[in-house]
């Protein structure tokens, strides 16, 4: 269960004030589409009071207020920015900054070109379950999943054990990049079950741009951004912002690894 956001010093007041922790949220803050441990959320409190932090996930607003929050206590009040799919929905100190739309960038037609393809391709993929909701539409992406959205967490970790060995979701983005390389998009695995698909460019890198505005709001200069993940490797969708040039890349195994991490990087 989520704890009290407390109170915390004003972002230029930080000790470390030039320093941001930006952490990805399944495997690395939470077991994938969990909750985060009370161990978790007292360890980013600690660190919050020294710099400044934030939250970067692939999936939409509500996924991170589930998993990280409470009905009593607005995920917004545990990290100073919120960014939701990689950013294209972002909050600041609680308060919505402007966001940016996926299907208004690529248009109607190519969208359906899209959808249609992936329906075509899940309904002739032969796996061992299936259950629902196998394309997610988001404001800055869409989420494809093999299995589909709605499989328990049980269906979850067995289907990512069988795409480890068949590489499932790794066959479908090639397809997809093959078919649709002109339309200008990447498609990144991330997560158990699904991968993400948005416009070149719209990786979990786009939340960097909310970050270097910081210094025209509260005159804050964020010089090192830390960026703490678990799908680092080329092709996962943490991979970007990691060996991205802006940021100090940090590879976790799982929410245990990253409060050792920080523990040890921060004196926690």
């Amino acid at each position: 269960m989520a704890q009290g956001a407390g109170v915390y010093p004003p972002l230029e007041e930080r000790p470390i004030k030039n320093t941001i922790c930006l952490f990805d949220v399944d495997e690395t803050l939470t077991p994938a589409r969990r909750a985060a441990s009370p161990a978790m959320l007292q360890t980013l409190s600690s660190l919050r009071h020294k710099c400044a932090i934030g939250s970067v996930g692939g999936s939409d607003f509500i996924k991170q207020q589930e998993q990280l929050g409470t009905p009593a206590i607005p995920v917004t009040s545990l990290f100073d920015f919120c960014f939701a799919e990689n950013g294209l929905t972002a909050y600041r100190l609680g308060q919505l900054l402007v966001s940016t739309s996926f299907i208004g960038w690529l248009g109607e037609d190519r969208y359906k070109q899209i959808v249609n393809f992936c329906l075509r391709y899940i309904s002739e993929l032969d796996i061992p379950i299936k259950r629902g909701t196998f394309i997610e539409f988001r404001n800055g992406m869409i989420n494809v999943s093999p299995i589909g959205r709605n499989a328990s967490v049980e269906e979850r970790l067995a289907f990512n054990a069988y795409d480890k060995q068949h590489q499932v979701r790794e066959k479908f983005v090639e397809e997809l990049r093959s078919r649709f390389s002109h339309f200008g998009l990447t498609f990144s695995i991330g997560g158990q079950i699904s991968f993400d698909v948005f416009p070149t460019g719209w990786d979990k890198t786009y939340c960097l741009r909310h970050i270097k505005a910081e210094k025209d709001i509260s005159g804050v200069d964020y010089t090192t951004i830390h960026f703490f993940g678990d799908k680092t490797h080329q092709g996962g969708n943490d991979y970007e912002i990691y060996v991205d040039d802006r940021t100090v890349g940090h590879a976790v195994d799982n929410p245990e690894d990253t409060i050792r991490q920080l523990k040890d990087l921060f004196g926690l």
